[in-house]
């Protein structure tokens, strides 16, 4: 899992590579003046002999070197934070527009099955988790990298003999801190795993809130709520308690190796005081100032490795999602083109679960122009077929054709600009009115747009809101679920498609209202191929052929009086409800 995840992150820095490249190179220049820094300022140490005998013209060019070599760490020290920042948040911006780009090329069935708040959780939190661990990482991993190399080299080159002696204590320090990055990697995936699912409750509860206090349930909710809550405290404290074992632990060995060092390095000055070449004072300094440089990476790495870590889980989570499989692409498949509106299922079979049979044998032929009425009990399969023939769900078996044409053999955005849907559960995005109604006609006119809000009945109530067509509404805004079912209307009205899809379109509409909207679809449905799922059974008297399905199968069809004179089940229906009147 780790392999693939850092070949993900790889590859989002592909493209940022020439920054990739300079970022590295400040990197360089900064771990140089570091390692500089301990060296003149050892060399410093050894211009001064004792009570005046200081060679004052070495000790200012060692002194001037100290300051250049400080001032350049510092200053490509900002620089390196600077463009890191910008690797970090372009790659979160081009992950981030992959995963939400993606979800509109995944089929519907894998968001049907997930909550929408752990899948906008995905894109939202984890990014912005994976993005804080690569920006704090990246650079504190590599450039500690590159300090111990560099400082181990230069310890060698100085005096071979002390540098053994961290050399071979280094091996503890990078066996305790793999190992405690091992578990902490999989309780961080635990974390964001719980953290998601407590995000997509709180997003479904509080998205339903009315519902929630119509039923009663908020003590209920929290008491669920606190079991999440209480599972995220557990997977948040096991993954703390794991990375910050690691800080203390390394601090340990530094320790060690620092103690080493000053008391090799003390017994070389000593041993070597009458020799040609001896060890000085300012030769142990320079060796414990990279001793402290030495463990110091180790520190640092110790403190982002929790942080890292964290960031690998979520980044594993986000290249989940952008690596799902697809719907099937369209290719090279032609378009659709303007569609007469003739439509055959034939011997059509599907179910959403293989071991629970839904639909099965279906047929149906609907000519151009004809009003399709689909009615039956609840889960029987009528909204399942609609979906069928939008292309939301592939068939498993048989074909659907429009035109001749099987649908599987055209684009799907052309088949979708040749159907206009009016659903049961209306939406509207946080827009004006003006845009909620062109969604689907970006290019029509402000008379087109009018006229479809009038023939709709809706330019009456938008006239009265605050900025008329200019008003901005939302979901969840003022707007009653009537005066959001109108626009969702008026917008497929403006559209005019050779076929229509109403699924209960005016279910949310009063019976008065209903009465008028209902005269404004048949002048919409005038010529026009139209598939009406509908429960009041009022709604599809004047339907050209009335389709009767139970168990996935239509059973019976024909006109309303036609099925009424038979007896059947659509007679069961129709009686039942309007037994009261």
């Amino acid at each position: 899992m780790k392999r693939k995840t850092f070949a993900g992150i790889l590859r989002y820095l592909k493209p940022h590579l020439p920054l990739v490249m300079l970022t590295v190179l400040s990197a360089v220049v900064v771990v140089a003046a570091n390692l500089l820094t301990p060296f003149f300022a050892g060399k410093g140490i050894d211009c001064i002999v004792g009570k005046g005998e200081v060679d004052w013209k070495l000790l200012s060019v060692y002194l001037t070197a100290l300051a250049v070599s400080a001032a350049a760490g510092t200053l490509f020290q900002w620089l390196m934070s600077l463009m890191n920042n910008s690797i970090a948040y372009r790659v979160l911006v081009d992950m981030r527009n992959d995963a939400f780009a993606k979800i509109g090329r995944l089929p519907l069935k894998y968001i049907d099955a997930r909550a929408y708040g752990d899948v906008a959780n995905v894109i939202v939190s984890d990014a912005e988790q994976f993005s804080d661990g690569l920006l704090l990482g990246f650079t504190q991993l590599f450039t500690g990298a590159l300090t111990i190399v560099g400082v181990l080299g230069i310890m060698l080159a100085i005096r071979w003999e002390i540098a053994l002696v961290v050399f071979f204590i280094t091996p503890l320090s990078l066996f305790v801190a793999r190992f405690i990055a091992r578990r902490t990697y999989k309780t961080f995936r635990a974390q964001a795993e719980a953290r998601s699912d407590e995000a997509a409750f709180a997003d479904e509860m509080i998205g339903n809130l009315k519902v929630v206090k119509a039923f009663a349930r908020e003590e209920e909710n929290a008491a669920v709520f606190a079991e999440k809550n209480e599972a995220l405290r557990k997977a948040s404290l096991k993954a703390v308690f794991f990375s910050s074992t690691t800080n203390p632990t390394t601090r340990f060995v530094n320790a060690v190796v620092y103690a080493a060092v000053a008391l090799v390095g003390a017994f070389f000055v000593i041993s070597t005081a009458d020799m040609g070449a001896p060890f000085t004072v300012g030769s142990l300094g320079i060796f414990l100032s990279y001793a402290n440089q030495y463990t110091k990476p180790f520190n640092e790495i110790s403190e982002v490795v929790a942080e890292f870590q964290n960031a690998l889980a979520c980044a594993a989570r986000l290249f989940a999602l952008i690596s799902e499989e697809e719907e099937t692409p369209d290719g090279s498949l032609p378009a659709l083109g303007h569609a007469a509106g003739d439509v055959r299922i034939e011997d059509v079979a599907f179910s959403y679960d293989p071991d629970r049979e839904l639909i099965k044998d279906l047929r149906l032929h609907a000519k151009a122009g004809m009003r399709v009425a689909i009615v039956g009990p609840t889960g029987c399969g009528k909204t399942t077929l609609i979906n069928l023939l939008m292309r939301f769900y592939e068939v498993d078996g048989g074909a659907i054709y429009v035109d001749g044409k099987d649908i599987r053999t055209v684009t799907r955005a052309s088949l979708r600009e040749n159907v206009g849907m009016v659903l049961q559960e209306t939406w509207l995005k946080t827009a004006t009115v003006r845009e909620n109604l062109c969604m689907g006609r970006t290019d029509c006119t402000e008379e087109e747009m009018i006229a479809a809000a009038k023939a709709a009945k809706a330019h009456a109530f938008i006239m009265r809101l605050p900025q008329g067509y200019d008003t901005v509404v939302s979901e969840d805004g003022v707007l009653s679920a009537g005066q959001k079912q109108l626009l969702c209307i008026a917008r497929v009205m403006l559209c005019r498609p050779p076929m229509l899809i109403l699924d209960e379109a005016t279910s949310n509409i009063d019976t008065r209202t209903e009465h008028i909207v209902q005269q404004a679809f048949a002048a919409l449905m005038e010529g026009r191929t139209c598939f009406i799922v509908a429960h009041r059974l009022s709604t599809i008297r004047t339907a050209d052929l009335i389709l009767v399905m139970k168990a996935g199968k239509i059973i019976e069809q024909g006109t309303h009086d036609e099925l009424l004179r038979r007896g059947g089940f659509y007679t069961e229906l129709y009686y039942a409800q309007f037994a009261g009147e």
